[in-house]
């Protein structure tokens, strides 16, 4: 039974209050079509708690689950081995009830993991500071164009092609209420990123330049022209990293030059877990910090010369004047933040290194493979552990054939990119240190098949 305490006449009274007709009022950003007009057929009005659960058991096996089957998927989510001790440590008591240290100084415990946190996300990406991160990538990544639109005051962003779509979505929504113009256009079939048009695209106007490293295809570019020339325009460079494991084996974007690094930190000690909860990464020059949304966390000592950590900086609108605020971002996504930490410690910088070698060498083993099958074509001339493949028929199609013979070969870019027909034979396969021969094979396997 729901318990619904409030009146017709007490929601009256609250919609009168703030201004607005009805309770519809309240959702008219949300886009008519995404709307709701009628019940759900088939849905009952309700039903006890044994007959959801037996229902919803149901559903939940109908799910194909990534270590049942060869798992291709990727484009922003990568299925990596999480080790055991991981998921023990983040289940302890201190760790999985604390939320966010209102008093920060009693919290001394997650402080210290915050601050071990930042200084593993900043070395990992080349910067000189990181923050305690963020929601996800893709919020992380429009946070960092709004922070490059106060620190050079300018409102024109260059966005790449090779940006996850999702994240160039994202960045639209909330730029609606900023008013910042964004400069993006589907990405080519082209074997190299699209450094020289973004190159060519910087003038006087332009606030950054966002590129993805590896991008969404998988390609990999040098940025360091890139960055030269976005500084010589008084721009900054902001670039995406969506698999961190990636910076084991080539050059961190802050070495070449990036003002601000954001990523999405999912493929170290998080699980794919259906989309979510994921944890942003964020990183950039030490000058810009007192810029940098979220909060810092930093070490000290106390009265007694005891080390120490501290709340250095909170520049969220709950601890600060709103007008002041940065962002309204108001809190980090600690427990993954904690897991990311704890796998990484445990991985160690050599550990990382192994990590992200086996996996390009799997990416290697598998994209070599898939060349020779028939009526298949490797886009890359460049890739860590993620290529796109072309196919004669449309990859959409191809995908689900691949599904219905339990095998889950990539993301289609007709998925991603809907729009583009040129995209639509464009199929991004992820390989990671789970993949096994046998996968490769029945991908392969599997492809002659379907493109037969």
């Amino acid at each position: 039974m729901r318990y619904l305490p409030l009146t017709d006449t007490d929601r009256s009274a609250m919609l009168n209050v703030i201004g607005v007709q009805s309770i519809d009022d309240l959702f008219m950003d949300v886009p008519v079509e995404a709307q709701l007009a009628t019940k759900i057929d088939g849905l009952p009005d309700h039903a006890s708690e044994l007959a959801v659960e037996r229902h919803m058991g149901k559903l939940a096996r109908k799910n194909m689950v990534a270590g049942d089957v060869p798992f291709f998927l990727g484009a922003g989510a990568y299925r990596h081995h999480v080790p055991a001790s991981v998921d023990h440590l983040i289940q302890r008591g201190e760790f999985l009830t604390a939320y966010t240290p209102y008093q920060p100084e009693i919290a001394q415990g997650t402080l210290q993991v915050l601050f071990e946190f930042q200084t593993q996300v900043a070395r990992l990406f080349g910067c000189d500071v990181a923050n305690a991160s963020m929601y996800d990538g893709s919020t992380a990544c429009w946070e960092a164009i709004g922070m490059a639109r106060r620190i050079t005051r300018r409102g024109k962003a260059l966005l790449s092609s090779g940006l996850h779509p999702h994240y160039v979505s994202v960045a639209r929504t909330m730029a609606r209420f900023t008013g910042d113009q964004l400069v993006y256009t589907t990405p080519r079939v082209d074997a190299e990123p699209d450094i020289q048009t973004l190159i060519d695209a910087i003038d006087g106007d332009t606030s950054c330049v966002v590129v993805q490293y590896p991008d969404i295809l998988g390609r990999i570019g040098d940025l360091s022209a890139l960055a030269a020339k976005a500084h010589a325009a008084g721009a900054l460079l902001i670039a995406v990293v969506t698999e961190p494991v990636a910076l084991g084996a080539i050059t961190p974007p802050g070495d070449m030059g990036a003002d601000i690094v954001v990523g999405e930190g999912q493929s170290i000690g998080v699980g794919l877990q259906f989309g979510g909860p994921y944890l942003g990464l964020f990183a950039c020059k030490q000058k810009y910090v007192r810029q940098m949304p979220g909060r810092l966390c930093g070490e000290t000592v106390d009265a007694e010369g005891k080390r120490g950590f501290v709340l250095t900086l909170s520049t969220r609108e709950q601890h600060i004047r709103r007008e002041k605020a940065t962002s309204n971002i108001c809190t980090n996504s600690g427990l993954c933040a904690l897991a990311f930490s704890i796998h990484m410690t445990l991985l160690g910088e050599r550990g990382l290194t192994d990590l992200a070698a086996l996996n390009h060498a799997r990416a290697v083993q598998a994209a070599e493979a898939l060349e020779a099958v028939p009526g298949v074509r490797l886009l890359n001339s460049s890739f860590f552990n993620e290529f796109t493949i072309l196919l004669d028929q449309d990859a959409r199609e191809v995908a689900r054939a691949l599904a219905d013979r339990d095998i889950l070969g990539g993301v289609s870019l007709g998925r991603l990119f809907p729009d583009a027909a040129e995209l639509s034979g464009g199929l991004v396969v992820a390989v990671t240190e789970t993949t096994t021969e046998d996968d490769i094979a029945a991908l392969c396997g599997g492809l002659k098949e379907v493109l037969a």
